[in-house]
């Protein structure tokens, strides 16, 4: 066999890697696979500028190339892991976790990994990670990534040290846990993902302006919380693990952290009273990623890579490729449409478009296998969409809309390159507004909506997918809408297409100081699906 005659699309592959700058990899980069769907314009385009002199012959002559603009796209299914950690680029910021100790994404160095034995797990890794900056007595940590199923799963924190921490059920019994001896294992994960408090300490008080836990011992200060992040109120393991009011289980969204009152601006459900005097409650937590404010801005770039096959069938692991160098996030679009996956579409401004040809081949480093997950579908893993209008004293108010047909939600970072004379290409790019947006198609019920847009009223919304006890999150505190014109139609229900602008939540209290907030759920109990 020799040179191929075509290649087809089902053999190409996309990957990222963070750059250490503009365009320079570190010295072993790790490549991240991607799932892409489609393309959307992925390369350089070159300018060209012809000759015209004035001539006898009336003929141009050949011209000169004079710019390259490098840009590239893709839209890909959303699922709980695929561009979760790819996000930060387009928040502009780094994930806030609780608490962790596993191999993140993007980096080759070994800072975890773990063995059991009896109910003990201990860590190696080298650098060492000490254990207690991470977890404290009475965390719910979530595990996995052993090969013993016994070790994986929800467990509550018994006692931890620097290398060690013992697991006890998570049932608020104190029972060790028992797992199955294990050898280190450099995949493992344990995530802090939530609470669980003791028995009998935390209320739910309902005498001030808002819903709120209130506590004798538990210091909600030392969660790691932030106002405008969300939290689920209740777990499975036994009927003391959750409030015996169903309404006071669910997400809640905290807007403010006080040692033994958490308050909460947004909740599932209508929240009741309840003295507690005999049941331990889990509150558990998620990954947060929020637009930042100051010194926690963090722009990043990456090399973007798209393999495109080998030439010659002789030689097949001879790849050649494409990348975009330079390349900073621009566009984040969320699409969500009746009876559909949930999709999204990516794009990103580069500063430069490289090819290699297979004999060359692709560039090094360390290259990552994608983790198999399942994507998030429209009609059974949304628990809860909600739009309605900000009410400072009213935590769960009526909707502007009960069902929807499509949502979408766009971020732009409005990147531009920066062109001068000398560069080919561009040398840097400036990024302008975070500007959020969105589309929404609603059945209409009553005519709140088209209130709300002519009153300009200020409006939230937020929506929670959960599948298979994880889960993702999107909060926005703040936005208007537009249009608001009921599509009447015959022999068809009314329709409400609605344009949205965000800005950010500080309007309402200085503390909601951004404008879009995603939230990663590592672990979710059963009664969040619910």
């Amino acid at each position: 066999m020799a040179a191929v005659n075509k290649i087809d699309s089902n053999i190409t592959g996309l990957a990222y890697a963070e750059e250490t700058s503009l365009k320079t990899l570190p010295g072993t980069p790790v490549w991240v696979p991607l799932e892409p769907n489609s393309y959307n314009d992925f390369g350089g385009q070159i300018t060209t500028v012809a000759r015209n002199p004035i001539n006898p012959s009336r003929q141009r002559k050949k011209g000169v190339v004079t710019d390259l603009d490098a840009s590239g796209g893709f839209n890909t299914d959303l699922t709980q892991t695929n561009i979760q950690e790819l996000l930060q680029g387009f928040f502009f910021a780094d994930l806030r976790n609780k608490g962790q100790a596993r191999n993140t994404t993007g980096t080759s160095t070994l800072l975890f990994a773990a063995a059991t034995s009896g109910s003990r797990l201990t860590r190696s890794g080298t650098p060492a990670l000490d254990l207690t900056t991470q977890f404290a007595v009475g965390d719910l940590v979530f595990i996995k990534g052993f090969a013993n199923s016994a070790n994986n799963g929800l467990f509550a924190v018994g006692a931890v040290a620097a290398a060690t921490i013992d697991l006890d059920l998570p049932d608020g019994s104190g029972t060790a846990a028992t797992l199955v001896t294990e050898s280190a294992v450099g995949t493992v994960s344990i995530v802090d993902v939530g609470r669980q408090t003791i028995s009998g300490d935390v209320d739910v008080d309902m005498a001030g302006s808002r819903p709120a836990l209130t506590s004798t011992t538990l210091n909600f200060t030392t969660l790691g919380l932030t106002v405008g992040e969300w939290i689920f109120i209740g777990g499975d393991d036994s009927v003391e693990t959750a409030y015996s009011t169903a309404a006071n289980n669910g997400f809640a969204r905290v807007r403010s952290i006080a040692a033994t009152r958490l308050e909460f601006d947004k909740t599932q459900f209508t929240m009741a009273t309840e003295a507690n005097t005999d049941r331990l409650v889990h509150l558990y937590f998620g990954r947060v990623l929020k637009n930042e404010v100051g010194v926690l801005i963090k722009r990043r770039s990456y090399n973007i890579e798209r393999q495109l096959g080998a030439p010659d069938d002789s030689n097949p692991s001879q790849i050649q490729s494409e990348y975009l160098a330079g390349a900073i996030p621009n566009e984040f679009n969320l699409n969500i449409t009746q009876a559909s996956k949930v999709e999204a579409d990516l794009s990103f401004v580069a500063l430069d478009n490289e090819q290699r040809l297979a004999a060359t081949g692709i560039k090094s480093g360390t290259r990552l296998t994608l983790p198999e997950a399942d994507a998030f579908n429209t009609s059974s893993d949304f628990t809860r969409i909600k739009l309605a209008s900000v009410n400072e004293t009213n935590a769960n108010p009526i909707p502007l809309f009960a069902f929807a047909t499509d949502i979408s939600i766009t971020v732009t970072n409005n990147v531009t390159p920066n062109k001068a004379i000398g560069v080919f290409g561009a040398f840097d790019a400036t990024a302008g507004t975070f500007a959020v947006g969105g589309s929404i198609t609603a059945y209409f019920a009553n005519i709140a909506a088209v209130q709300a847009v002519r009153n300009n009223a200020d409006v939230t919304l937020d929506a929670h997918l959960v599948k298979n006890n994880s889960g993702i999150s999107i909060d926005i505190p703040m936005l208007s809408l537009g249009d608001g014109r009921a599509a009447v139609e015959q022999d068809q229900p009314i329709t409400l297409p609605l344009t949205s602008e965000a800005a950010t939540g500080a309007k309402i209290d200085p503390n909601l100081n951004h404008t879009l907030l995603m939230m990663f759920w590592d672990y979710l109990p059963t009664l969040a699906d619910s």
